[in-house]
């Protein structure tokens, strides 16, 4: 296996810290609109400045590999439509502006003409205020309806924390209009009491496409008030609906607008977006409506300076004698507790839950050694704690208590931290779009921000930290997500029935594949047809289903051994790899290790420790090729895209030791394997295209496997996707193609789309993971080219060099950017082509 579902690195040994006197303390800012100017009158450093300071130096200085320098931007103002109702304008001014950024008042427009508009502009763009007129305005004339209830509208946010942000923001903007909007959160930890009255009487409801598929559209005969007089369905941070996840939301989606129109609705669709490519269509394909698209950004910006940071080398020596980097988990945790010191607000973003935990814990231990009331203002904050303590983590970050955070991507969307001076990443966060709304969290009340990217010691960090242009000179990706996804498609049809029984007329809502589905359905006894409709034949409910963030089964509950306390869960799909027997567990800075792992009852049972060392599990993967859709020549090799069946088993984990990375021992798991049918992209070659590399059989195995590592690395360049995503498989002879073979697949139940972006992007693609081989200055490889932490072959065989030659002579062979075109043209759902019905036993990577 390669890079799919790796942990955050531990971290090296800690280098001594020059910490800074502390001279001043400055709280976080309180909860400022972004569209506000700042009220904090304390001296900010200006963001070339804390650069200077971190990097101060000979070790810190080199480390800095580039620096972008973007100017700040002035605004441009407009006027508001006059269609908005005096009283929201009022209200408007009186949280202190005056007048909407140009893009803010052509979104207004465009809702209240009754069209779907998408708005793509940057981070603190005041996109919120731009759904927010139009809305709120709607509300107050629903306000003077006999039953005080004329108008509605849903807000859909991926998170509870950025719905709880924005019902604090719009409760605060809509002071003045008195009891006309009443805004409410109902999600999972909405007490049952208040659920009612939300039903009956809120007017504004922000929740979260989970709650929609689970609770509302299930008893929407008791949302039929609500629904009825639904005007607006806002759907914030869309660009996070990709993949498996993005597809789900899509029809999710359609079941709600299906059920609106039988209550005689049909909302206008306003969604919010980061700067993306194609804005619009993948708001199309979303929402499956017509998208007006908004993003010209308007709006005023500060100055941001952008770093790329490279953590040096350390004098350890990984597996097989290479050379190991400090990780970038322990960097940032220096450059946090560095932050702080300096009283300089700040979040670090990181991508695991696990790295949260390290990172908050390394810097409150050295900000103990400063000054201990520092060390109290430092936390994690991340998916997985109980309801309380996000909630009561949330308050300390917009109430000043908190001074830094380390962060999972629960923080990134939108929740509105103003006031940041400085983010940190740890690590590519995965796609462009990901990355600069990272970087936006600071700087977020117009003043000027510093954005450093820590890389991790692995392929696609490294090249992008040594080709800046690759971040800085590239557009952001379009959103990849595909609705017709059978695995997808299926379970949403039976939860729609269930609703309402399903007509023909209906199917063209839910896409072209839906026709095909319902006799499949009817076979497997989930549906029945009636007379002219369809109809849930079951007593369980349907919307379980599925879990529409792809996770698969109930999260795993982390009780603790002994007192039976709930710590917290986690996601059914990560259990096998970070709550396996013997792993160390983090939660909230206190340290456990597990001591069971009950999958039927989804429970793992763990006790409090303080082991010296981290866990990291290891697994191993065959693959079986069931379709070929579509193949195209590479001289003599062949690239080829289709359905494959995928097996995969956790067979054991390493002990790192906390403080140097050391690896202390390999203990093995006996734990079950789960198969996967999923698509893939995969390429062949031939035995004289072998020849012309210079590949004998006796580095065979080691080059296919090295150049199956870093090209899973680098392909989150090339799709939205992060290597979570995405797995692969090398093996020198497959019994379904008869030659050396490299599979990428998606790690999702019938696909996410990444395998198909990869196939059509493959020749910039592989060429992208040549040279990040050939460019890395290690001898035989290592983990920031070829090796993966989590290989389950322990990194064996890898050749670096017969990488880089198999690549080239592969790659001699692509075809050019008109066949690619061809190519691309090809009906990606077409069954066309051979078939395979045997596993590889061998070379997984």
């Amino acid at each position: 296996m390669a890079f799919n579902h790796l942990p955050a690195g531990v971290h090296d040994a800690l280098a001594p810290l020059s910490v800074m006197p502390v001279t001043h303390s400055v709280p976080m800012a309180k909860n400022l609109r972004p569209d506000r100017p700042p009220t904090d009158s304390a001296p900010r450093p200006s963001p070339g400045a804390l650069l200077d300071r971190l990097a101060a130096g000979p070790s810190r200085a080199s480390r800095v590999t580039h620096t972008e320098h973007l100017p700040p931007r002035a605004g441009r103002h407009a006027v508001w439509p006059d269609r908005i109702r005096a009283e929201v304008l009022a209200a408007v001014q009186a949280a202190g502006i005056d007048h909407p950024w140009a893009h803010q008042a052509r979104a207004a427009e465009h809702a209240l003409d009754g069209e779907s508009v998408v708005v793509a502009t940057g981070t603190a763009s005041g996109k919120s205020l731009a759904y927010l007129t139009p809305v709120l305005s709607a509300l107050l004339d629903g306000s003077e309806a006999p039953n005080g209830r004329g108008a509605t509208a849903l807000y859909l946010a991926p998170t509870k924390a950025l719905a709880a942000d924005q019902c604090r923001a719009v409760k605060e903007l809509s002071q003045p209009l008195g009891h006309s909007v009443r805004a409410a959160v109902h999600d999972g930890d909405t007490p049952f009491e208040e659920r009612e009255w939300i039903r009956q009487y809120a007017n504004y409801v922000l929740t979260n496409p989970d709650m929609l598929h689970r609770s509302v559209l299930p008893s929407h005969a008791r949302w039929s008030s609500f629904l009825k007089s639904l005007k607006y369905v806002v759907v914030d941070e869309c660009h996070t609906y990709r993949g498996v996840f993005g597809s789900h939301v899509a029809q999710v989606l359609r079941r709600l607008r299906r059920l609106c129109a039988r209550y005689g609705a049909s909302p206008v669709f306003l969604l919010a977006s980061a700067t993306a490519a194609e804005p619009a269509v993948a708001a199309r394909r979303l929402t499956g409506l017509p998208v007006v698209e908004v993003a010209d950004d308007a709006s005023p910006r500060g100055e941001l300076v952008f770093a790329l940071w490279e953590p040096p080398l350390t004098e350890l020596h990984g597996e097989k004698g290479a050379p190991v980097r400090r990780t970038a988990t322990a960097e940032a945790a220096d450059l946090l507790t560095d932050l702080t010191v300096q009283g300089v607000r700040s979040v670090v973003f990181v991508r695991s839950r696990r790295g949260a935990e390290l990172i908050s814990v390394i810097a409150q231990e050295r900000l103990a050694e400063v000054d201990r009331s520092l060390a109290r203002r430092v936390a994690a904050y991340r998916g997985g704690y109980l309801p309380e303590e996000r909630r009561a983590l949330e308050g300390a970050l917009h109430s000043g208590e908190l001074l830094g955070l380390a962060a999972t991507n629960a923080l990134e969307l939108g929740v509105d931290v103003s006031g940041l001076d400085a983010v940190v990443i740890a690590g590519y966060p995965g796609t462009r779009a990901s990355l600069w709304q990272q970087a936006g969290r600071a700087g977020r009340s117009g003043q000027g921000a510093l954005a450093v990217m820590v890389a991790r010691d692995d392929p696609l960090d490294t090249f992008l930290v040594h080709h800046p242009e690759a971040l800085f000179d590239r557009p952001v990706e379009s959103t990849v997500l595909d609705p017709d996804n059978p695995y997808v498609l299926a379970p949403h049809l039976c939860a729609a029935a269930e609703e309402l029984p399903l007509t023909d007329e209906d199917l063209e809502l839910f896409g072209p594949a839906a026709a095909e589905l319902l006799p499949q359905l009817e076979a497997a006894k989930l549906l029945r047809r009636r007379t002219k409709a369809w109809h849930w034949t079951r007593r369980e409910r349907a919307a379980d289903l599925t879990d529409i963030r792809g996770e698969g089964g109930r999260p795993v509950q982390v009780v603790e051994d002994g007192t039976g306390r709930l710590l917290g869960t986690v996601d059914a799909g990560a259990a096998h790899t970070t709550v396996h027997e013997g792993a160390v567990h983090l939660h909230q800075g206190r340290t456990y290790l597990v001591r069971s792992l009950d999958l039927e009852d989804s429970v793992a049972l763990v006790e409090q420790a303080a082991p010296a060392y981290t866990t990291v599990a290891r697994d191993t993967t065959s693959v079986s090729v069931l379709e070929t859709d579509t193949e195209i020549p590479w001289g003599d090799g062949r690239l080829c895209y289709g359905s494959v069946e995928v097996t995969n088993q956790v067979v054991s984990f390493l002990r790192r030791r906390v403080i140097t990375g050391e690896v202390l021992g390999e203990t093995k798991l006996d734990l079950p394997p789960r198969t996967l049918r999923t698509r893939a992209v995969w390429w062949t070659v031939t035995e004289d295209q072998l020849d012309r590399a210079r590949i004998n059989p006796e580095i065979l195995g080691g080059a296919l496997h090295a150049a199956e590592h870093a090209s899973i690395g680098m392909l989150p360049l090339f799709a939205t996707c992060d290597r979570w995503d995405i797995g692969g498989v090398s093996v020198p002879l497959h019994p379904d193609t008869l030659l050396p073979t490299v599979f990428v697949y998606d790690g999702h139940p019938g696909g996410a789309g990444f395998a198909e972006r990869a196939f059509h992007t493959a020749g910039d693609w592989l060429t992208a993971t040549r040279q990040a081989i050939a460019s890395c200055e290690c001898e035989a490889g290592c983990p920031s080219c070829i090796q993966s932490p989590k290989c389950g072959n322990g990194n064996e065989p890898l050749h670096k060099r017969g990488a880089v030659r198999l690549l080239a002579v592969l790659l001699e062979g692509a075809p050019t950017k008109e066949g690619e075109a061809e190519a691309d043209g090809t009906d990606p759902t077409g069954r066309t082509g051979r078939t395979g019905d045997r596993a590889a036993e061998a070379g997984q990577g």
